[in-house]
């Protein structure tokens, strides 16, 4: 009941970032983090495109069959993206995410993928701005095990849902740091789909 409960109020307070983004058009925009329509992107049907990099830590929610072994859930992740905006307040994000390597099982699991999400932004003053996206997350899963932990070792793929929430503060028209909350359902090997939660901060480059 507690994570159900702990799930719905995540998924609103990103339905509520959603909306406010949704929105933004109706608030003042500022020469830092306007997404200016004169610039190019490499996304076709966008505008104002931008490349990023950002670093932090997952934290994998798969369980550990018997726990007659180790498990460390966490480890470093990392991420490199880019992106387009449609207009002001709405775009398009491509980004390749290695979730790093976890102890499970008497052997490890690790995870990567490609992620293509609906990004929604709006300001908030002169440097700041907040954003949402939602998409999904073609990932790549292998994991190894002792056969006496009950954990199904073997490779995984596929397609999964993924959404997240930050905020972004701009240096210069082009250069902002972020910091980022997401999830990632990804496929392991005899669990079905399993959620990957990743906090980053990082820096994004307006081109």
């Amino acid at each position: 009941m507690t994570r159900n409960r702990f799930s719905l109020a995540r998924k609103s307070a990103l339905c509520a970032a959603l909306m406010a983004a949704a929105c933004g058009s109706a608030m003042a925009q500022s020469a830092y983090n306007t997404a200016s329509t004169d610039r190019a992107s490499y996304i076709p049907y966008t505008s104002a495109g931008y490349v990023g990099i950002a670093a932090g830590q997952s934290k994998y929610k798969v369980g550990n069959g018997n726990n007659s072994f180790g498990y460390d859930n966490k480890d470093t992740a990392f991420k490199l993206y880019g992106g387009g905006m449609f207009n002001q307040n709405l775009g398009l994000e491509l980004g390749y995410v290695n979730f790093g390597e976890i102890t499970r099982g008497g052997g490890d699991t690790k995870a990567q993928g490609l992620n293509l999400s609906l990004l929604a932004k709006a300001p908030l003053g002169d440097r700041f701005d907040v954003f949402g996206k939602v998409g999904t997350t073609y990932g790549w899963t292998k994991t190894s095990s002792n056969a006496a932990s009950g954990v199904p070792g073997g490779k995984e793929n596929g397609f999964g849902v993924s959404y997240g929430v930050g905020a972004s503060y701009y240096f210069t028209p082009q250069v902002a740091a972020t910091l980022e909350y997401e999830s990632h359902d990804l496929k392991f090997a005899g669990t079905g789909k399993d959620r990957v939660e990743l906090v980053t901060v990082g820096l994004r480059y307006n081109y």
